[in-house]
């Protein structure tokens, strides 16, 4: 994988309306804290929504523009990373298409939560193909980008194993581009002369010596250039090991750290199981949730003592207390010397103060619709201007490119 790809990372998520917790602690919190360190792309999955929610498609625009409020609102800057909406990309449709006609079918028939999902959905007619060919448009949706780097889930790391080989298949299939030493010439003629001249001595200094500082001078040399393509930087720094270019690049599975939020009833927080708190909820309704939440059943008088570690309440303290607080949770509920209530209020306060800058910033976003969709129109150019580039290359390979 070169330099170049593995400094882009890419990650979508199903609009699915507003976010809550679960979301923020196990998606977003990561994706805040790649875009300062990565190249991010962060993408709106709607048409991946179509593929088990295709007979009630009413409240997916809404469910979009919902969800990204919330991005927004968690800290996700339009101004450090890429955002854009999967349907706006009519070129991941092209590419998924292209990449299908070399797809083996049982690749996707052994893709592991192609099976999970229909026994999870039975209620759902999964017989069609967009189901069956979504581990697929995942792919695309990765390589368009040519992304090194997929934070993924343990569950989703199959996903980018079938990508890695959809990749090598590509590149196997379709080879090194023709004319690859003539296209090398003429990306170093648009980085000017002084700069091909001192690209042309570093590539012998290493290629006949193996000088790695040269290689790495040059490398960062490449990177640096504004005034050439991603297609072209990728040829430069193949050209530099004695390489061809790579056309797609293989990503991996960048592991995104686990965090199960409990949800009101002790399990992880899900809308299926009606037990989240939004990332927009009111101070006064956090205040309800927590205070309704069922505690330690052996604690039915305020002197009866408890056992923390059988409490729903518990889970929400290792998230959100510091170690002086859970020691005075264990020792007052053991000891009968707190009440539930007592025991709550500290999850109350965490959880309002880390939701008070969230819902300042969805505020101004719903007040002002037009600055987010204006935001959107800037991320889908952006987006579209380097899918476009990857197109262009992998048409080119398979025979498209007309003249």
């Amino acid at each position: 994988m070169s330099s170049l790809s593995n400094r882009r990372v890419l990650s979508g998520m199903r609009p699915t309306g507003r976010l809550h917790l679960g979301h923020y602690h196990g998606v977003l919190k990561n994706w805040v804290k790649l875009q300062h360190e990565y190249d991010c792309f962060f993408f709106v999955a709607d048409w991946h929504a179509l593929t088990t929610h295709y007979e009630d498609v009413r409240i997916i625009e809404h469910s979009v523009w919902e969800m990204l409020v919330d991005w927004l609102a968690a800290g996700v800057d339009p101004s450090r990373c890429t955002l854009f909406i999967q349907s706006q990309m009519p070129q991941h449709a092209e590419l998924h298409l292209l990449l299908s006609m070399i797809t083996p079918l049982g690749w996707l028939e052994r893709v592991p939560t192609y099976k999970d999902q229909q026994e999870k959905l039975k209620g759902k007619d999964l017989a069609t193909y967009g189901f069956l060919g979504y581990p697929l448009l995942q792919s695309a949706d990765i390589l368009m980008y040519r992304a090194g780097q997929v934070p993924v889930g343990a569950d989703q790391v199959a996903h980018v194993e079938l990508t890695r080989e959809l990749a090598r298949r590509f590149n196997h299939l379709f080879g090194r581009e023709q004319g690859f030493a003539e296209a090398v010439e003429l990306a170093l003629l648009k980085m000017g002369r002084k700069n091909a001249s001192m690209y042309r001595d570093l590539r012998k200094r290493y290629q006949e010596t193996g000088d790695e500082e040269a290689l790495g001078t040059a490398q960062a040399m490449v990177r640096d250039q504004s005034n050439i393509t991603i297609g072209d930087k990728e040829r430069l720094l193949g050209s530099l090991e004695g390489l061809g270019k790579i056309i797609l690049p293989e990503p991996q599975a960048l592991l995104a750290p686990e965090a199960r939020m409990p949800g009101l009833d002790g399990q992880k927080m899900s809308k299926s199981y009606g037990n989240t708190i939004t990332l927009r909820e009111t101070p006064d309704e956090v205040v309800r949730k927590i205070k309704a939440m069922p505690t330690d059943p052996a604690r039915v008088r305020l002197i009866d003592p408890g056992q923390p570690d059988r409490c729903p309440v518990w889970p929400l303290h290792e998230v959100y207390s510091d170690e002086r607080t859970r020691q005075w949770v264990q020792g007052g509920c053991r000891s009968a010397g707190i009440g539930c209530l007592d025991c709550k209020k500290p999850i109350i306060d965490a959880i309002n103060a880390e939701l008070e800058p969230m819902r300042q910033r969805a505020q101004q976003l719903e007040a002002n619709p037009d600055v987010l969709h204006s935001l959107m129109a800037e991320g889908n150019a952006a987006a579209r201007a380097v899918a476009e580039d990857t197109l262009d290359e992998v048409r080119a390979a398979m025979g498209l490119k007309y003249r």
